[in-house]
């Protein structure tokens, strides 16, 4: 339910009485008030939130209208006490015009976002510097991205190019106010070398896509939702959202002051990943939550432009896609590894000389140039019976793998060491 505290002239308050409870208006309040220069009556009303719009449409044929929208959930309860639990679970979703106010709020301030961009930065920065897992966590909570990625779907589910122009601006000021702090703290402490973290953060998957799916879904249905309903805070869902956008950010700013432009490369895929990731899934749930072009107080959007912006984002995660899997294996290098870990399991087990007890495969950074080398350090144990000796099992296995690696169209240069284990022998 919403509060809305609604002004009109003396003798008007009647008509806003009826308004309200032909809206279901509840615990309905009128009194007389004076402001500087004339009477006035003023109502106070309790509706749905799904009933905020249609009140404040019919409210507009009023003169001199003024309404104060509360924020916040309000609990109005009425007799017999009885149906006390019952009133107060029917609880909805907001209201679309309080969805595009809260929204629009967001994009004031320059001076604050800019501040946490930047502290994301520093941040960011430390964390991959120092293999810090929890500092990348801390970016991910400071890191301002969420708003503007929210901000680009609400406006293009309601067709606003104004408000869909300084979302993209921010997001983009803001990233590259984080890549300029990473990468100029990276040369200010001459930083030479690819950490462990930084190359975990350059590491994509095929199923990179689905993240940004899942963050803008989650983030849309934790605005839309009121505040008594959704069980995730607005915290954690923003980390979501960030949580793919500080590291790359970061790792960005950090590979162009070291001269690591592949790593550069796949720190702007997954940006741009998210974004219109985000955008997609977000845009579509804002839609099925009531969001559109028109609504009451609110004229500046335009019907052709979500269906045009739906489909310029569709292409452009398709193009993003293509990109991807046609850059293979430097933007699949998560999944390459371990599709190639499954293959070298299948090759061990079905050469009768060994068992697996353990692969580490991975694409090592710094890589040599001009080859997508994979790395592989693996671990078996002769089987009880085999003949051939240590080195021979290792090298026929050794053998056995890379051939198999490269008949499966990898696209990769494996370099592969086999280990033979021995049991210990107790006498």
């Amino acid at each position: 339910m919403r509060q809305l505290l609604v002004q009109v002239p003396r003798g008007c308050g009647r008509n806003v009485l009826d308004i309200a409870k032909a809206c279901d208006g509840t615990n309905l309040v009128q009194f007389e008030a004076w402001d500087s220069e004339k009477q006035l009556d003023v109502v106070i009303v309790h509706v749905s939130n799904q009933k905020v719009e249609e009140l404040l449409l019919k409210l507009e044929l009023l003169p001199s209208l003024h309404i104060t929208l509360m924020p916040h959930g309000v609990i109005p309860m009425m007799p017999p006490a009885s149906e006390i639990p019952q009133q107060v679970k029917n609880v909805e979703a907001r209201s679309p015009i309080e969805i595009l106010i809260a929204g629009l709020q967001s994009v004031g301030s320059w001076k604050g976002f800019l501040g946490y961009a930047a502290a994301a930065g520093v941040v960011v920065w430390i964390g991959l510097f120092t293999n810090t897992s929890y500092l990348l966590v801390a970016a991910m909570l400071i890191a301002p991205f969420a708003g503007p990625a929210m901000n680009t779907a609400i406006a293009t589910a309601r067709g606003d190019t104004r408000l869909l122009k300084r979302t993209l601006l921010r997001y983009f000021v803001a990233l590259g106010v984080t890549i300029v702090v990473a990468g100029a703290l990276s040369l200010i402490f001459q930083q030479e070398v690819v950490t462990s973290s930084m190359s975990a953060t350059s590491t994509v998957s095929v199923v990179a896509v689905l993240l940004p799916l899942v963050a803008g879904a989650a983030g849309a249905l934790n605005l839309v939702q009121s505040q008594r309903s959704s069980l995730v805070s607005g915290a954690a869902v923003g980390m979501l959202v960030a949580a793919s956008l500080a590291p790359p950010a970061g790792l960005v700013g950090m590979a162009i002051a070291i001269n690591r432009w592949d790593m550069v490369q796949n720190g702007c895929f997954v940006l741009l990943l998210q974004l219109i990731g985000i955008n997609l899934s977000a845009s579509i749930v804002f839609r099925i939550y009531g969001l559109s072009a028109r609504g009451v107080r609110y004229e500046r959007g335009k019907k052709s432009i979500f269906p045009a912006a739906l489909a310029v984002t569709i292409l452009a995660l398709v193009g993003l896609l293509v990109w991807q899997f046609s850059a293979s294996p430097e933007l699949v290098r998560g999944s390459r590894s371990q599709q190639a870990n499954a293959e070298i399991k299948k090759v061990v087990n079905n050469s009768g000389l060994a068992e697996l007890v353990e692969a580490d495969v991975r694409f090592p950074s710094p890589n040599i140039k001009g080859q997508n080398t994979l790395l592989g350090t693996i671990y078996v144990q002769r089987r009880a019976g085999v003949n051939p000796s240590d080195q021979e099992i290792g090298d026929r296995l050794t053998h056995d793998i890379q051939t198999h690696l490269l008949k499966q169209g990898f696209n990769i240069t494996p370099l592969i060491d086999v280990s033979v284990l021995k049991t210990p022998n107790i006498n």
